[in-house]
């Protein structure tokens, strides 16, 4: 009787064994999407503060030369109208610095290359 005793115990550890096992490998695996998110962020992260140092450093010189130049004669062409293809520059920037700008992926940092919908927006 008490061999059979220890061979239960034994089978029951084996087999609790066995469950926390599993729990290692789903544990590894969610620590391996988490360190991998975690570097996709770094890296999104540095692109940005890059864009964002380049925007300050241009906003700081338009307001300098907004100083500088003289007020608007009436009959001057309104911002509004010099703004024509801005947009479209800016999201070729964007596309430039490694953002998604296609509808399926906006804003996001592109991983693997050249996107075709991103490509065939800027070809419109």
């Amino acid at each position: 009787m008490f061999m059979k005793d220890i061979f239960l115990r034994v089978d029951e550890l084996e087999s609790h064994l066995g469950n926390v096992h599993a729990d290692f490998g789903d544990l590894k695996l969610k620590i391996k999407e988490l360190l991998e998110e975690n570097q996709q962020l770094r890296i999104e992260n540095q692109q940005l503060r890059k864009v964002l140092k380049r925007e300050t450093e241009s906003a700081i010189a338009q307001v300098q030369e907004a100083a500088e130049e003289p007020a608007a004669v009436k009959g001057d062409i309104p911002s509004a109208a010099m703004g024509v293809g801005e947009g479209y520059d800016n999201l070729a920037r964007l596309y430039h610095e490694g953002f998604h700008i296609c509808n399926v992926y906006y804003g996001h940092l592109r991983m693997e290359g050249d996107c075709l919908f991103c490509l065939s927006f800027l070809s419109k």
